[in-house]
């Protein structure tokens, strides 16, 4: 099924959402057929996902990390064209950096010491290049996700990966050739540090591309070796109190370690591993269905995250409490503003409240909307059967 099969949304809507309460049904999907809305309205002709089109610091650039999971929600929507559209736009941004790709893995495999200043960006402007303003570039983890994601779009609507091979074959040989270096996290933090969140979306990416068997014999046991290579990595220097924690050798959890539990499967759902770190998340992070991301946060002075919520929710409904997954769907759908937009954060709880104000002074409002919210909304909202699934194929 495609979006244009399905009823025209938010009609003239616009006061539907915002604080009225979400009783029933009919709400939660009128906000996941605006969220599809809001999502490719905001799509450049290029195919990228803007982080946010009205943010200062994210408005005319796009991550790999942010689009893979709004991709995955629209896949799941049902609209393949569009999420077609971005994984082009990635494949693009790949294949126009082939010699770059080339010199960097051959200058590691000649053991020499590559500067972050020469590594590929984390974000890239819509049309695929680099930015001029100094960012905190160097992250490799939306490398894995983008693999995960193109991989289980193409599953979930039984599409052919030679499309986007060539991207996939430089990813896989970049990530091969630096996902034990320590880089930036997903909150552009800590450079200094190898963070279990970021080794949990590159395992992810190896595993599905190794399912996928669209690489060639050499590198897709290249990927096994590495994945396997880092899982044991951070079951012996990621794991604390039997949780997972925000880097190797810390005791501390972040809220996007639920990610190395689903959907990147570093650890099962099943494992004790996984409900312990859920339950730390739970503990450190989690008030009243908002969760925050870490407990030092000061971004904003440090709010709740829809995005982070969505993320926690689909943990609780792929492991069957599809209760506790409802109550997170709500929270985040009763924090959207009266167009029906979700935000990045909102300043519920707030861990550091005397560090807002410079914040909005110095980037001005929080991100609204927030592409990745509505992806993970529309990826929970499927989770919980909100959405007509007769385009899954058997794959969530």
């Amino acid at each position: 099924m495609t979006h244009q099969q399905r009823p025209s949304p938010y009609p003239d809507r616009s006061g539907v959402v915002g604080q009225a309460g979400f009783a029933g049904r009919s709400a939660f999907v009128d906000l996941a057929h605006r969220s599809h809305r809001v999502i490719v309205e905001h799509q450049h002709p290029s195919g990228a996902y803007p982080a946010s089109p009205t943010f200062s610091a994210y408005q005319g650039f796009a991550w790999f990390r942010d689009g893979s999971f709004t991709a995955e929600g629209i896949s799941r929507y049902g609209d393949v064209a569009s999420a077609d559209r971005f994984h082009d736009w990635v494949n693009g941004v790949l294949t126009s950096r082939q010699a770059q790709i080339e010199a960097l893995v051959a200058a590691a495999a000649a053991g020499q010491e590559v500067p972050v200043e020469r590594m590929l960006p984390t974000r890239f402007t819509l049309s695929g290049g680099e930015g001029s303003v100094e960012w905190w570039d160097f992250q490799t983890d939306g490398y894995g996700m983008w693999l995960w994601a193109v991989t289980t779009h193409a599953r979930r609507h039984g599409l052919n990966l030679e499309r986007w091979r060539a991207g996939m074959e430089l990813c896989v040989d970049y990530v091969a050739a630096f996902w034990d270096r320590p880089c930036y996290d997903w909150w552009e933090e800590h450079l200094e540090q190898r963070h279990v969140s970021t080794l949990g979306a590159l395992y992810g990416g190896l595993t599905a591309v190794v399912a996928s068997g669209a690489l060639d014999d050499v590198r897709t046991a290249r990927a096994s070796q590495i994945a396997a290579e880092i899982r044991k990595l951070t079951l012996d220097e990621g794991v604390r109190g039997g949780h997972l924690t925000k880097w190797l050798g810390t005791d501390a959890v972040d809220a996007s370690l639920a990610a190395c539990v689903v959907p990147f499967g570093l650890v099962d759902v099943d494992d004790p591993i996984a409900a312990a770190t859920l339950d730390a998340i739970a503990a450190d992070l989690d008030v009243d269905g908002g969760v925050h991301r870490f407990s030092a946060d000061v971004f904003y002075g440090g709010g709740q995250w829809l995005l982070l919520s969505a993320l926690q929710g689909w943990n609780r409904a792929v492991a069957g409490d599809h209760a506790a997954a409802r109550r997170y769907l709500t929270w985040i759908a009763e924090r959207a503003t009266d167009r029906g937009e979700l935000p990045e954060q909102v300043p519920d709880h707030l861990l550091a409240p005397e560090h807002r104000a410079e914040w909005i002074e110095r980037w001005g409002p929080v991100a609204t909307p927030l592409l990745w919210s509505h992806g993970m909304y529309l990826i929970l909202a499927d989770e919980l059967g909100l959405l007509d699934t007769a385009h899954h194929g058997g794959v969530r």
